[in-house]
């Protein structure tokens, strides 16, 4: 009982282990969007280690980034569109951020990164030849959802539902690609998962075991004492 109950401990450790450690990794971009001007500058940083390289689908290792934990890409180009992620020392991978690079006059900026249920998200759209507002439209999956002559919409505690490609487009200026607004469920803590509330229980039924065997034992210990000097005291009588 004692060895099958460590047995399990262990591997709910291991996994407990293994998505905290899944949560430490992660990839983010300055500035917080997934879309960007031909020329602009990208910077790419590696959360919970100060080592990592970063790592392009296509091109593979980013060469021109040195091994740390930022990497700054100070022109960015068409052929720079697409996935990226990082690989800590021991080839770990990160989470993945797609990015869109653009010769036209129109992006969209949405955020890089998931956004928690229930916060507010701003999309906006931005015009590379006039930094002042002016009226967009906005979509969703190619169907027209709101304009706004300030150029942004903003979306009031965001839901799983809302998760989906968008653009925008600007009369007389053009339209944006299309990115994805990823949204996710409300950060928790990985020790409160099901299974790391189990190992806790297990941790402390195998600690009560663990006891009561060793009282047990030092009780037969003490008891085999006895009986050994009892002989020897009736001898002396």
């Amino acid at each position: 009982m004692p060895v099958f109950v460590f047995s399990v401990m262990s591997v709910i450790i291991l996994l407990c282990a293994h998505d905290q450690k899944s949560d430490a990794f992660s990839l983010h971009i300055l500035p917080n969007r997934l879309q960007f001007f031909e020329y602009e500058a990208v910077t790419f940083y590696c959360e919970g280690v100060v080592y990592c390289e970063f790592v392009h689908k296509v091109k593979g290792k980013i060469k021109t980034c040195p091994k740390g934990s930022s990497c700054t890409i100070t022109n960015v180009y068409l052929d720079d569109s697409g996935e990226y992620w990082y690989e800590n020392e021991e080839g770990i991978r990160s989470n993945s951020i797609n990015i869109s690079i653009t010769a036209g006059s129109v992006i969209l900026e949405s955020p890089a990164v998931p956004v928690i249920e229930g916060e507010d998200v701003t999309l906006s759209c931005r015009n590379k030849l006039t930094p002042s507002d002016f009226m967009a439209d906005f979509y969703k999956y190619g169907v027209h959802i709101r304009n706004n002559s300030t150029g942004s919409m903003t979306i009031h505690k965001v839901s799983k539902s809302d998760e989906g490609l968008y653009k925008c487009s600007i009369v007389g200026a053009g339209e944006s690609p299309e990115s994805w607004l990823s949204v996710t469920e409300t950060q928790t803590d990985p020790s409160s998962q099901p299974g790391c509330h189990i190992y806790l229980v297990l941790r402390t039924v195998f600690t009560i075991i663990m006891v009561a065997l060793l009282l047990l034992l030092v009780g037969l210990l003490h008891s085999g004492k006895i009986r050994a000097t009892t002989p020897k005291l009736n001898s002396i009588s």
